[in-house]
């Protein structure tokens, strides 16, 4: 059964400020031109500055989301962010074991935009064991990337560290570093395979983490190859916060639908 549009199966939290999570990824893939299946894993109360408390889904009732979404639509790629439990893992990690051909993108969200704590070591340590196996591209900052890997001295160590777990590629974004310009460095094949140099923007944005994954599982799902993808997903998303705007009293949020404006008005 083919599809005229890619559906992409997503497991995310709902932000009800819309800057992250489940709408962050329902916006990102129709960019890419993708129907965005949302699988919700926890309830938040958050806003653009912080999360204050978090209610994570059933993990049952998680799997069951996804697979009456899997037995009924052509999924052409799974997106992972916020878990909230490792009930949760455990579920997903049984549900990817049934459909081990889909490509998987996994943000590792681990911490709110404000900084308040959103996995602990017992999720990081299934995430490890359970996800990675399973993960085409993994998506972490670089604080993430420390925080899964923390035996890493560098930031490459730590990519090594997380590819020895089974992640086909990781990608490193390079936001939190006290650099001129973001770079972010792909890594595949226990190599470093690309470096890319972004112009570092002013500000800080909410959902951007969301923003570049479900990106780069948009463009898998329509057929790219993880090289371009992850190129493609990175020029959105850097173009997502160029264009980016401050509605609340915290961080900016990414404009996902920048190419709905007029172009008088870009």
């Amino acid at each position: 059964m083919s599809s005229p549009v890619p559906v992409v199966l997503t497991f995310s939290g709902n932000d009800p400020s819309g800057g992250a999570g489940i709408q962050a990824d329902i916006e990102a893939l129709a960019s890419q031109g993708c129907h965005c299946a949302p699988v919700i894993t926890a309830l938040t109360v958050q806003d653009t500055r912080d999360i204050q408390s978090l209610a994570p889904i059933d993990g049952i009732l998680v799997a069951e989301q996804a697979r009456a979404v899997l037995e009924d639509m052509p999924v052409a790629a799974i997106k992972i962010g916020l878990l909230g439990s490792v009930d949760i893992i455990e579920n997903i990690h049984a549900v990817l074991i049934d459909y081990p051909d889909i490509p998987v993108v996994l943000d590792p969200v681990l911490a709110s935009g404000g900084g308040s704590e959103l996995a602990d070591e017992d999720s990081l340590d299934a995430m490890l064991k359970l996800l990675l196996p399973h993960t085409t591209l993994l998506t972490p900052n670089s604080l993430e990337a420390r925080s899964l890997a923390p035996e890493g001295d560098t930031v490459e160590a730590c990519a090594m560290a997380l590819l020895a777990h089974g992640t086909e590629f990781v990608l490193v974004t390079g936001t939190h570093e006290n650099t001129q310009h973001v770079v972010n460095h792909l890594f595949g094949n226990n190599r470093l395979l690309e470096s890319f140099t972004w112009e570092r923007l002013s500000g800080s944005y909410h959902g951007s983490g969301c923003t570049l994954a479900s990106a780069c599982a948009g463009l898998l799902a329509q057929g790219l190859e993880p090289f371009g993808a992850v190129h493609e997903a990175q020029e959105y998303t850097w173009e997502t916060l160029r264009q980016g705007y401050r509605i609340g009293m915290g961080q900016q949020l990414p404009n996902r639908l920048f190419w709905a404006r007029p172009e008088d008005e870009m």
